[in-house]
């Protein structure tokens, strides 16, 4: 690997860039061949600045003996074969420039801008942003490059040689990994190393930049008039070693008719920040573990990336053990419901390396009880009693209990409870507050509704209303129902009770010699849109009403129709949550049209409204279902459905932290379990996202047999990867496809 390193603090330098030299000649013993571009003199502070209007002329450099300040520069190349570094008399930022460009077009491609070592934490955003260590590396991105920023948070001022040589044996195997797997979404990395004892066998975790401020008020220190420039590297020197320690900065401002000033920033402000969000990059590091922040090239940390990181060869006995169990034979009973997902699974399991796998019909097929099983069906056959008594060899493919979640009446509850012990949360942002109630006859709603003051709030403020266009409208859903069925709009107390009463007349079908009404029965969407859309789905009784999301993202290419995305989300033991990337965008089937446009919800076209794709004639269906990541979107701005993936990974781990945390009798997690859930989401028009529902056993038919191996096809192969291969001791491929969103200990195994 060719690997150009820069850093802010200049050539080796005890005072002000002891790190360096260490990591070069780490780098190069391990293999790599390093080109160095490093700044003629300290250029800390100075984030991706580049200098206008100045002519930039390099200097050379041989280094010295390692931890001595004895290297030679010279003016001019030394050309005698030598190992010889460049100088330039600019910014970390012109260095990659330079070096990527200019002065190494005679070695290969570089494959690698690495920034740093850096004299001290770049940890939080007050240290980042300023950074030249960061400008560095955000300066590799942004030529398209793999990027780190690489920084050693030191304790003490003494540069202790061991302890800085094994964080640089560290930094390199964390590097050479990080190149190895490096994702698809990933700009840059910021690493910080604490340069403590022990530090190779430091835990690496993922962290994210803490946003901090200056908070105690100016960060420049007031000098007497005839005070002269302090040397820089001297000055870093200082303003590191106070950023590092642990004492509070007290600085006395005399007042003087003209006044100096000189960058002296109180450190106080960052350490509080630290110890009071007790989580972050600048908290791990002072946990003594070393972070690493994936970013993408403006400092927005990638929420999916949580964990810790495990280094190749620090596995261990745990290792072998896992090598010891995948040696023993698998047996997997696949009958899944669906025979368009049935092949998919199969085809996924055949991928598991160095696996011995059987196929059997029943567990009563099974040699020995004890035997590692995995039970892939439906949910009414597993045999959940089998993987009690064997749970550290028998693999389910669903949770026993998870109505927390997939019922919508239960899904409303599970987030209001959330939200009054977190009020912050995400889900209050990002989920519409709900009004559940029970529902027999229809004659009966006004006893239903008595609590329902929202809903009758707004029902009131309707009624006095004129306009149609200022009417809040709502939306009907049977808490148990799926597919969409029984939904319907409504904007007033008139419409809601015309809802129900359709629903309780009679079937002409049914023998019945009085009409006597009729427990409430409820229908699809009520359009003529399939031979089936008037079947009873069953006798419901449970309901939900929610504030109406108007008006929803509309993107011209696809005729302005209505679209919610589906994300498919794996849970997994008890409990790791991850969002597969590969999403999709289900349409309507005709173009949207607000229904606060019109006076009578009688002559609502619901087939503008209802995404779901169930009710969609086969013309429909195949304009209808898209790659969300393949949305034609002109005029949108840049970056947006990255930002929609964000939200959406944010608001699934947090809905299913409140499920497990607080709602623990209706989700309840197995460690020798998974699921695949579908989780919907609605974007309105400021591309704020919206959790819709989410359904366990989802339909993966609606993909479709274009997008069937891309979409679905891979989504199995990660679950494989994932849930099945990790817990049967095969190895554990790890994708950008497939990432993490959160990671609970619940004590469940």
């Amino acid at each position: 690997m060719h690997i150009l390193v820069v850093n802010d603090d200049g050539p080796p330098s005890n005072e002000s860039s002891p790190y360096v030299h260490s990591l070069v000649a780490t780098l190069q013993s391990a293999g790599h061949s390093v080109s160095v571009a490093l700044p003629h003199v300290q250029r800390s502070w100075i984030g991706k600045a580049h200098m206008v209007g100045q002519t930039l002329t390099p200097s050379y450099f041989r280094p010295g003996t390692l931890h001595k300040d004895d290297g030679i520069t010279s003016a001019r190349p030394f050309n005698d074969g030598g190992e010889e570094w460049v100088l330039i008399d600019g910014t970390p930022a012109s260095c990659v420039q330079i070096g990527l460009h200019h002065v190494f077009n005679d070695k290969s491609p570089i494959d690698l801008v690495l920034s740093g070592p850096n004299y001290g934490r770049n940890t939080t955003a007050v240290f980042a942003l300023s950074s030249g260590t960061l400008g560095g590396a955000l300066e590799g991105a942004m030529s398209g490059k793999k990027s780190i920023a690489l920084s050693y948070a030191f304790d003490s001022r003494e540069h202790d040689p061991e302890i800085i040589s094994a964080a640089s044996k560290l930094s390199t195997k964390l590097i050479e990994k990080l190149m190895k797997e490096w994702p698809d979404d990933v700009h840059l990395y910021s690493i910080n190393v604490p340069l403590r004892k022990g530090v190779e066998s430091a835990k690496i975790v993922y962290a994210e930049m803490l946003q901090n401020s200056w908070s105690s008020g100016s960060s420049f220190e007031e000098l007497p008039e005839e005070a002269e420039d302090d040397n820089p590297n001297v000055e870093e020197k200082v303003i590191r070693e106070d950023g590092e320690a642990n004492g509070d900065a007290n600085v006395q401002i005399p007042k003087r008719a003209h006044r100096k000033f000189k960058w002296s920033p109180n450190f106080a402000d960052v350490r509080k920040a630290v110890t009071d969000a007790q989580k972050g990059d600048g908290w791990e590091v002072l946990q003594g573990n070393v972070t690493v922040t994936p970013l993408v090239a403006n400092f927005w940390h990638l929420p999916h990336y949580t964990g810790e990181i495990k280094l190749d060869d620090t596995a261990g006995s745990s290792a072998s053990q896992e090598t010891a169990q995948s040696t023993l034979p698998l047996y997997a009973l696949v009958n899944y419901p669906d025979t368009y997902v049935q092949p998919l699974i199969l085809q996924a399991l055949s991928g598991l390396k160095n696996a011995s796998m059987s196929l059997i019909s029943s567990l009563s097929d099974l040699p020995s009880p004890e035997d590692r099983v995995l039970q892939f069906t439906a949910y009414e056959a597993l045999d959940f009693e089998h993987a009690m008594e064997h749970s550290r060899t028998s693999l389910v493919c669903a949770y026993i209990i998870r109505k927390a979640l997939i019922r919508k009446h239960y899904l409303s509850n599970t987030v209001s409870t959330w939200l009054v012990k977190h009020p912050d949360s995400v889900l209050a942002r990002h989920f519409k507050p709900c009004v559940h109630f029970e529902l027999d006859y229809a004659e009966f709603l006004d006893e239903a509704l008595v609590d329902a003051w929202d809903l009758n709030e707004s029902m009131a403020e309707n009624e006095q209303r004129t306009s149609p266009e200022q009417k809040t409208w709502w939306i009907l859903k049977p808490g148990m129902s799926d597919g969409g069925n029984g939904i319907r709009l409504f904007s007033s107390m008139d419409e809601l009770q015309t809802i129900f009463e359709e629903w309780e007349e009679p079937n002409p079908d049914e023998d019945s010699e009085e009409d006597n009404g009729s427990p409430i029965d409820v229908k699809s969407n009520g359009q003529d849109t399939s031979e089936d859309s008037n079947a009873m789905t069953s006798q419901l009784r449970h309901f939900i009403a929610q504030p109406y999301i108007d008006p929803p993202l509309l993107l011209d290419a696809y005729g302005n129709r209505k679209f919610h995305i589906r994300a498919y989300v794996l849970a997994v033991g008890a409990l790791k949550v991850y969002v597969y990337k590969e999403m999709l965008a289900l349409f309507a089937a005709k173009p949207y049209q607000s229904p606060s446009i019109t006076e009578d919800a009688e002559v609502l076209d619901l087939a503008q409204h209802l995404t779901n794709t169930c009710f969609q004639d086969e013309a429909t269906k195949e304009s209808s279902v898209h790659r969300f990541w393949t949305l034609n979107s002109p005029g949108m701005q840049r970056g947006w459905k990255e930002a929609i993936f964000k939200q959406i990974c944010d608001i699934t781990g947090e809905v299913f932290e409140a499920a497990a945390r607080e709602q623990m009798v209706h989700f309840q997690t197995l460690p020798n379990g998974f699921e695949i859930f579908g989780v919907d989401f609605l974007v309105d028009k400021d591309a704020n996202v919206w959790l819709l529902e989410l359904n366990a056993y989802p339909d993966f038919k609606q993909t479709g047999e274009d997008l069937q191996d891309a979409v679905v096809g891979g989504l199995f192969k990660e679950v494989v990867d994932v849930a099945v291969a990790p817990f049967f001791g095969y190895p554990e491929t790890k994708s950008a496809q497939m990432p993490q969103v959160r990671s609970l200990n619940l004590g469940r195994g």
